[in-house]
């Protein structure tokens, strides 16, 4: 029986982990193409505008000779029916007025064209050799029209590539760390539960409260480890932008009155002090997501809980106004507080404050991560200050958008 619950629980942990997987992959996959069709269509505009180019450079070379050969027809027909004395004057003065021009057109031709389409040549080498980094200045008065539309695509371009390239780099960085957290995070509680499950297998346990408390334990893992999936797969949704939101406007007012009567109760059925005050005089419009915010407080205020103190813990939430702009919400409580060198690093993935990450099973390190990505979501933030065996307090902004 107990080898049927294991390879049960085995089954559907694998089945959900590889869905996500699948999920994620593809998604990665869908943001990849989509990069390199956007960077496949400038490249065919820079090929065609190129070869335009050429045709063009091909046509001014063909044309240099021509105009000289008719030159030395018109001068030759010139001589031969007025002669040499006649012409003297009107020839200096045309060839005078004929080399000022032709200076002229080749010193714009140059400067609009020619030097360009060099700088061109020397970024592309550049993006040929892997330097991505590189853009060609442009001259606001002499890259007009074909020329400048050229540069821009170009320089466009080159921005895509070192873009494309830097997420790639953090991606997979990202995806390094995330292997390395996972097998740290998974490997406990599925050691756990394979030991357990193996003291009911071979009858070391007997006794029906044992089994039952070893049932319960086996339990509380599995849902640590579909937690742990099911963060890690919101997170990674946030992470690439793809998660959807439902946005509406909001009385922010009526929305906290009812999410902090919740929370009221869940706290103090857990026998901790909760307090909240609205601030404000007047209530206001706030566009959010209400699943998407709730679940953001929930991290933050769980957070404080977790890492709270054992007995008399206490937190207040207080909202006011900023500048007419913003709602405030504060989340304080008078837990141990957040050392210093610690506190920055809080809404880092996977990083929990205490060293041992055994405090609390069902921590999974990504609470916090989550809870800024959707708070900024909302064109909002949220930062934290602390005095470390005191107090830790969280500010959240939202953004208003019209007062009720």
């Amino acid at each position: 029986m107990f080898k049927r619950i294991r390879e049960h629980l085995a089954r559907g942990l694998k089945a959900k982990h590889v869905r996500h997987q699948k999920h994620k992959g593809l998604q990665e996959c869908h943001h990849e193409c989509e990069q390199q069709q956007e960077l496949f269509c400038h490249h065919q505009e820079f090929v065609r505008k190129h070869r335009e180019f050429t045709q063009y450079h091909k046509s001014l070379r063909f044309l240099r000779p021509v105009s000289i050969v008719f030159n030395l027809i018109i001068i030759y027909l010139l001589f031969r029916w007025v002669g040499i004395k006649s012409i003297s004057m009107f020839f200096a003065v045309f060839l005078i007025i004929k080399e000022v021009l032709q200076f002229s057109f080749l010193w714009r031709l140059e400067k609009r064209v020619f030097a360009p389409i060099d700088k061109l040549k020397v970024g592309v080498e550049e993006i040929s050799r892997g330097n991505y980094n590189v853009k060609v200045e442009r001259d606001i008065v002499a890259d007009l029209g074909f020329i400048g539309l050229l540069v821009d695509s170009f320089n466009e371009m080159a921005q895509k590539l070192q873009a494309s390239e830097i997420l790639k780099s953090e991606y997979e960085e990202n995806r390094k760390t995330l292997i390395a957290n996972i097998s740290h995070d998974l490997k406990t509680p599925i050691s756990s539960v394979q030991g357990y499950i193996e003291a009911i297998q071979d009858g070391v346990v007997i006794s029906p409260e044992k089994i039952a408390k070893y049932l319960k334990t086996i339990y509380q893992n599995t849902v640590y480890m579909d937690k742990l999936i099911d963060d890690l797969f919101l997170f990674s949704k946030l992470d690439l932008q793809k998660l959807d939101f439902r946005f509406e406007r909001v009385l922010i007012g009526a929305f906290m009155h009812d999410l902090m009567e919740e929370f009221q109760f869940e706290l103090e059925e857990k026998q901790l002090n909760f307090h909240y005050v609205n601030k404000m005089e007047s209530d206001c419009l706030v566009s959010i997501d209400r699943k998407r915010i709730h679940q953001a407080f929930r991290n933050v205020i769980g957070n404080a809980v977790k890492y709270g103190a054992d007995k008399d813990l206490t937190i207040r939430i207080e909202m006011k106004r900023h500048l007419d702009s913003f709602i405030v919400i504060n989340i304080a409580d008078n837990g141990p507080g957040i050392s210093a060198e610690k506190l920055p690093h809080i809404f880092n993935r996977f990083y929990r404050i205490d060293n041992e990450r055994t405090k609390d099973l069902m921590s999974t390190g990504l609470g916090l991560a989550i809870a800024k990505e959707l708070v900024q979501a909302h064109g909002g933030s949220i930062t934290v200050v602390s005095i470390e065996k005191e107090s830790t307090c969280f500010t959240i902004l939202l953004p208003v958008i019209e007062e009720a």
